[in-house]
C-alpha cells in the first residue's frame, strides 16, 4: 500500500513563502515521478509541478513557473515544493502525486494539504 504524507502547509501573507514536503512509503519498485496539483475552492483541481526520479528533468504549470521549485530528496521518497513570492490566487489545497508504471500517469495521492495566502 503506498501512502503519500504531505506537510508544511498553512497561512502566509501574500509575498511570503513557504515549503510543502511529501514523503513516500511503501512502495517497492524505483524509478518514478512525483509531483503536486492543487485544487481551489470551486475550481478544478490543477497540475502545479513534476519531477522525475534522478531529479534531473522538471516540469511547472505556467503560473508558478519562476516562483515554485520542486526538489527530491537524497532516498528519492520525498519530495519537497519551495513556494515563494506566493499570492492569493496560490490558496488551494495542495496534493502530493506519484507515478505508477507510466510517466505522468498519477496512480497515487496524498491527503492533500492547505495553503492559505492573505492579499
Amino acid at each position: 500500500q503506498v501512502q503519500l504524507v504531505e506537510s508544511g502547509g498553512g497561512l502566509v501573507q501574500a509575498g511570503g513563502s513557504l515549503r510543502l514536503s511529501c514523503a513516500a512509503s511503501g512502495r517497492t519498485f524505483s524509478n518514478y515521478g512525483m509531483g503536486w496539483f492543487r485544487q481551489a475552492p470551486g475550481k478544478e483541481r490543477e497540475f502545479v509541478a513534476r519531477i522525475t526520479w534522478s531529479g534531473n528533468v522538471t516540469n511547472y504549470a505556467d503560473s508558478v513557473k519562476g516562483r515554485f521549485t520542486i526538489s527530491r530528496g537524497i532516498d528519492k521518497n520525498t519530495v519537497y515544493v519551495q513556494m515563494n513570492s506566493l499570492k492569493p490566487e496560490d490558496t488551494a489545497v495542495y496534493y502530493c502525486v506519484a507515478e505508477g508504471y507510466r510517466s505522468w500517469q498519477w496512480d497515487y495521492w496524498g491527503q492533500g494539504t492547505q495553503v492559505t495566502v492573505s492579499s
